[in-house]
């Protein structure tokens, strides 16, 4: 016989393109159609999703592309049924609080994309509710687990790097305005209107937070600059809007150990990188750069040694002399291997250390940040 975990999940606002693609059909779908999560020969945890949200002609439209049983407007008669134990928002974040509430309530474990909150107090008033209702809670920090990522922490572990001077990260590329014949805008409106919890801000400087403490070490302080380069975009109904978020940031991280991170975050900049996301790491014996999937190495016995000469070209090819890390393993879809740990949390209780007050860090950062950009100066974390 073998011990079954069998485990309901309601999943709110997954329509869009992050919750059908990466929650849904690559983790959770995934996860119904490899059996569920093994435990051992003997014991499985085995998932049961239902779709919830406001649009049911969106919902039976996702339920038959991906085979799901369930879905329903009625949040509340989901969250009633004992057979569904957690609940999953991937819903706008000016509306998450509600939801939060009434899960927690409801003793549902609770599960969140990130920003948990446009504010750290909210965040926090969040974890502290589900800590109060005994509810087990995560936030989604899903880059921990991308293969680039952990190529690096590999190094790290291995002492590559010796000892870690700076980290230089890029992020993002050019999303259009809408005004041009041909080429629509590929992401929401929304994103580009504070009063809608918008800004490349309070989304990105969620991931760096959990990211550079992870891998690197606990922040320190931030000096950062928010900008909104393109000031009028068109939303999804033809209409121009003035755009009220901050598109561009431009952040300084000074650690507890001493590295310093600069990440640069955009959807005005055009790409001429390796991938959406690139990070150099410096060491004194060695450096990295590591994007989505891979990891190039170049150490200290193959470092070049250029001669500033601006009048000769420069005889030095310097994407040479760098090796890509071979796969050490088959690596899984980031978000799933995250889902899979949190199903594991919630089915036999190991522990689960990405809960709301590890997303609340996240949304204090993308706080502190402006603050810096206002107030043009240092902050301390």
């Amino acid at each position: 016989m073998i011990k079954e975990h069998k485990l309901g999940i309601i999943m709110n606002g997954v329509t869009g393109r992050m919750g059908t693609n990466q929650h849904l059909i690559r983790s959770i779908c995934a996860i119904r159609d490899q059996g569920g999560v093994q435990v051992s020969p003997d014991e499985v945890i085995t998932v049961d999703p239902i779709l919830t949200g406001r649009n049911e002609n969106k919902l039976r439209a996702l339920a038959e592309r991906t085979g799901v049983k369930h879905f329903t407007t009625k949040l509340d008669e989901a969250l009633a049924d004992p057979a569904n134990q957690i609940f999953f928002d991937a819903s706008s974040t000016l509306h998450r609080s509600r939801f939060v509430e009434m899960a927690a309530k409801a003793g549902k474990a609770v599960y969140c994309e990130k920003p948990t909150a446009v504010t750290t107090d909210e965040a926090l008033r969040l974890a502290r509710l589900c800590e109060e209702a005994g509810v087990k809670n995560g936030a989604v920090q899903d880059k921990l687990w991308l293969p680039g990522i952990r190529k690096l922490k590999t190094l790290i572990k291995q002492g590559f790097f010796g000892e870690i001077l700076s980290v230089r990260g890029e992020f993002g590329y050019w999303v259009f305005t809408g005004h041009d014949e041909d080429q629509p805008a590929q992401r929401p409106s929304w994103n580009y209107r504070k009063e809608d919890g918008g800004g490349i801000m309070i989304d990105m400087l969620c991931h760096w937070r959990y990211l550079v403490d992870d891998v690197f070490g606990p922040i320190k302080s931030i000096s950062c600059h928010a900008a909104t380069h393109i000031s009028e975009r068109v939303d999804e109904n033809g209409k121009s809007f003035p755009c009220t978020a901050d598109d561009a940031c431009y952040a300084t991280m000074q650690l507890e150990n001493g590295v310093i991170c600069q990440f640069n975050s955009s959807w005005t900049v055009r790409v001429r990188r390796d991938d959406l996301f690139v990070m150099q790491v410096d060491g004194s014996k060695g450096s990295a750069m590591v994007n989505l999937r891979g990891c190039r190495t170049q150490g200290l016995g193959v470092t070049p040694k250029p001669v500033w000469n601006p009048d000769m070209e420069q005889a030095i090819n310097f994407y040479e002399g760098w090796s890509e890390m071979p796969d050490a393993t088959t690596y899984d879809n980031a978000f799933k291997i995250q889902w899979e740990l949190f199903l594991r949390h919630v089915a036999l209780d190991e522990p689960f250390p990405y809960d709301l007050r590890s997303g609340a860090r996240g949304v204090e950062l993308a706080e502190l940040g402006l603050q810096s950009s206002e107030q043009r100066k240092w902050v301390d974390v």
